[in-house]
């Protein structure tokens, strides 16, 4: 029966389904080659511009551990943007001169060199880390990092290589320098901002992203550039659309922006090597602390309800539990050292709101071996999660929350809580915030950072902005 089937090579007709198999073969195998061709065709993007994930390049990152292999390039911006903003020293501040900060490379004057200042005395500070001290100002952040970032072993110069670019404007000081000037204007205010902006969308590397893969370090809160439409205080700067898309590394950001990403204020503890964070993290933990608490800062008198004047009186009343230091008139800004002898006598610092949410002193305490007690939640848990435990399993492991709502009602009382708290328990979060010391410190390392595996708060940054732009990448690529 089978025979019955079989085509007959000698007509034409039997041959037709064989043909249009062939055919129909053919035409999916053609359809097959050019799919394969447009995928593995370059971009007209591609052509114009290398990528930045060769083999090579990748290669030479991860040698170097950089995260994801990746690589950052620093843009070399007109000096009108940086470089000229520092020559303006003496006026950037409204009372007293950055100079003597802004040297060093953003780190200031050595601080038993600074002029007028009180040595660190051997009492305070072992001899051997003397060199790791200096005044440094939090406006000096952004020089601080532009520097270490120049001789990063992460940095290429070839932007084709690069996994994230960074913008190194100084825009802190660019706008600080109009604050508080009488007669300054909002444009005023704005100028250098919008300029740099124009300059960066021409670039392009900018273009191919629209920022995605771009960043910047602030050397002010975020407020201060955050000026309402209606007018108010400060620039504008991070409501321009020209920024959307660029995550933006500062000291106070705003819980709300997903483009901003808390990182520490600068402290005067820079160390050079591995060597020397391991000295200082074996001196503050082997330094007698007579006292439960302090707290360094300034009554707000004109301030109904000042909650710092209620932690004077808590103070206070704790008696010898308990040492303060008066910030007024800049004390604390220009004798750091004095804050820093302050806490290396406490087992726990207070940290409530500054101007803001957010103030250098909780990085003084902890640098300092102290644990920090906070009343605001937005004071750490919601700023600097690259730095710092966050959630509420974890945030107790190296600090204290007190409700402040609770001390205002006197329902607790600060000595208290913290008297409570098991010794051995006290031990094990000051151990967690020693621990923690290098990564928020801003390193004078050079290329080859502090070595021995230890990463300080820039190479923290480096490696966050690092994944944040190769995760961002497959979104603007689309």
């Amino acid at each position: 029966m089978a025979a019955m089937y079989r085509a007959d090579p000698a007509n034409p007709a039997a041959r037709r389904p064989r043909l249009v198999v062939l055919l129909l073969v053919a035409f999916f195998a053609l359809q097959l080659l050019v799919f394969l061709a447009f995928r593995q065709a370059p971009s007209p993007t591609a052509t114009r511009m290398p990528e930045s994930d060769s083999e090579a390049p990748r290669r030479d990152a991860e040698d170097s551990g950089c995260a994801g292999g990746g690589l950052v390039y620093v843009y070399e911006l007109p000096p009108v943007f940086n470089e000229d903003l520092l020559s303006m020293c003496g006026v950037l501040a409204p009372m007293y001169s950055l100079c003597p900060y802004l040297a060093n490379d953003g780190l200031g004057f050595p601080v038993p060199a600074a002029k007028g200042a009180a040595n660190l005395s051997t009492e305070i500070l072992p001899a051997e880390l003397a060199g790791s001290w200096y005044s440094s100002d939090q406006f000096a952040l952004e020089h601080i990092v532009h520097r270490r970032l120049l001789s990063h072993r992460c940095r290429t110069a070839d932007p084709a290589r690069a996994t994230a670019f960074f913008v190194p404007f100084y825009a802190g000081l660019a706008v600080g320098r109009h604050l508080w000037a009488a007669n300054a204007t909002d444009a005023d205010r704005d100028r250098d901002c919008v300029a740099l902006l124009s300059w960066l969308h021409a670039q392009p590397y900018y273009k191919r992203s629209h920022g995605w893969d771009h960043f910047i370090a602030l050397g002010r809160i975020t407020w201060d550039f955050r000026r309402s439409p209606d007018g108010g205080w400060g620039g504008s700067f991070l409501l321009m659309p020209g920024l959307a898309n660029i995550t933006r590394l500062v000291i106070e950001r705003d819980p709300w922006d997903a483009m901003d990403v808390g990182i520490p204020y600068p402290t005067s503890f820079h160390p050079r090597t591995a060597a020397d964070v391991r000295a200082w993290q074996r001196y503050a933990s082997s330094r007698p602390r007579p006292n439960l608490f302090a707290f360094a800062g300034a009554p707000r008198s004109a301030i109904k309800g000042d909650f710092r004047g209620l932690l004077l009186e808590e103070c206070q009343a704790a008696g010898d539990a308990c040492s303060t230091l008066d910030c007024g008139e800049g004390r604390c800004i220009k004798q750091n050292e004095l804050v820093m002898q302050l806490f290396l006598g406490a087992r726990f610092c207070l940290q409530p709101r500054g101007d803001s949410f957010t103030r250098r002193s909780i990085f003084d305490c902890m640098v300092a071996g102290a644990v920090p007690v906070f009343f605001w939640r937005r004071s750490a848990y919601l700023q600097y999660a690259w730095y710092v435990p966050v959630g509420n399993d974890q945030e107790g492991e190296w600090s204290v929350f007190i409700d402040r709502d609770e001390l205002r009602a006197g329902n607790v009382t600060i000595r208290g809580v913290l008297a409570a708290i098991p010794e051995a328990k006290v031990q094990e979060m000051r151990n967690r915030v020693v621990e923690m010391i290098p990564k928020l410190v801003y390193s004078a390392a050079d290329k080859e950072g502090l070595g021995d595996g230890m990463k300080d708060a820039v190479d923290v940054m480096i490696d966050g902005m690092l994944r944040r732009a190769a995760e961002q990448r497959r979104s603007w690529r689309v």
